[in-house]
């Protein structure tokens, strides 16, 4: 599938391309990313993630990394963790799916449902 044929992007999904566009996370590190990005408005479950990155996964959006943080680095170094990695193909997904809800804010604003912009 082309990142256009994926659009919209369920909401979760993008969360999870926004913060693996900033880096490769375990499961643990996207699910606090998200809920920092948040501000409290989200409590994001463990099984609502790992659905989530099967169906990325499974449209080529992020992949499996072989990369292992130094011990220093992860203050919770644990072998099982599994890290992801958004791919290209993610990259164009979340790029197009982040023009879409721009757009969507742009006529929000002209029909007046929004006068403020939004803090970032």
């Amino acid at each position: 599938m082309t990142p256009a044929q994926l659009q919209p992007l369920r909401s979760i999904e993008f969360e999870i391309l926004l913060t693996l566009a900033e880096g490769e996370r375990h499961g643990y590190a996207i699910i606090q990313e998200i809920e920092a990005r948040a501000d409290g408005h989200l409590r994001l479950e463990t099984g609502t993630l790992y659905r989530a990155l099967r169906r990325l996964l499974a449209d080529g959006l992020v992949k499996p990394s072989a990369r292992r943080p130094a011990a220093s680095d992860d203050d919770h170094e644990d072998e099982r963790r599994r890290y992801y990695a958004i791919t290209p193909a993610g990259r164009q997904a979340a790029t197009a799916e982040a023009s879409r809800l721009a757009r969507l804010v742009n006529v929000a604003r002209a029909a007046k449902l929004l006068t403020k912009p939004t803090k970032g």
